[in-house]
């Protein structure tokens, strides 16, 4: 459930459950939602230079259709944590320091260091994180579906369904723009 692709300068481990005896430290994510208990992801996260804070992560949707798990960022002191789909960057030296990104659900992230990206797909379009925060966030490429099927050199190739043909068609992205050619989104 941890995703190690960059290098990062904490620690975390995802719990079952929450602990009995809470850290001195602990963030809820986002701040403002009721039952975020129920089914949120715990993970206790132990930065390089402060003491450990527990993150309490609102689940998004339950079910295996979208990411949950720790991802490291490009920012190795940022960490990425995805609770059904709900995606919460932090940055662990300052947890109050946080995004969330603005899909809901991310149906898929893939790291990329050889770019220095974080990618998340939505079920319409996709957006970067890199070392200083949001690269770049595509137009919209699918009706309803997006996936990756690779990266060569600097573009990023998917699929996206197209309403009308009823058919998943490809498209290109560029990865230091976010620009993009194809998909399955027609008018």
């Amino acid at each position: 459930m941890i995703d190690s692709t960059f290098a990062h300068t904490w620690q975390a481990e995802v719990l079952a459950a929450r602990p009995l005896i809470l850290p001195g430290r602990q963030f809820v994510y986002p701040a403002q939602v009721e039952e975020v208990e129920r089914g949120a992801l715990e993970v206790m996260i132990r930065p390089a230079s402060e003491g450990a804070f527990l993150a309490t992560c609102a689940l998004g949707f339950a079910g295996p259709g979208v990411p949950s798990g720790v991802w490291a960022c490009p920012d190795p002191a940022w960490i990425c944590v995805a609770a059904g789909g709900y995606v919460y960057l932090i940055d662990s030296r300052e947890p109050a320091r946080w995004h969330q990104v603005d899909y809901r659900p991310v149906t898929q992230i893939l790291a990329s260091a050889e770019h220095d990206l974080l990618i998340f797909s939505s079920f319409h379009s996709l957006l970067a994180w890199g070392r200083e925060g949001k690269s770049w966030q595509t137009g919209r490429l699918s009706w309803d579906g997006v996936r990756i099927t690779a990266i060569r050199g600097a573009t990023l190739f998917g699929l996206g369904w197209e309403m009308n043909t009823d058919r998943e068609l490809e498209f290109e992205v560029d990865l230091k723009t976010g620009e993009h050619r194809g998909g399955g989104y027609l008018l």
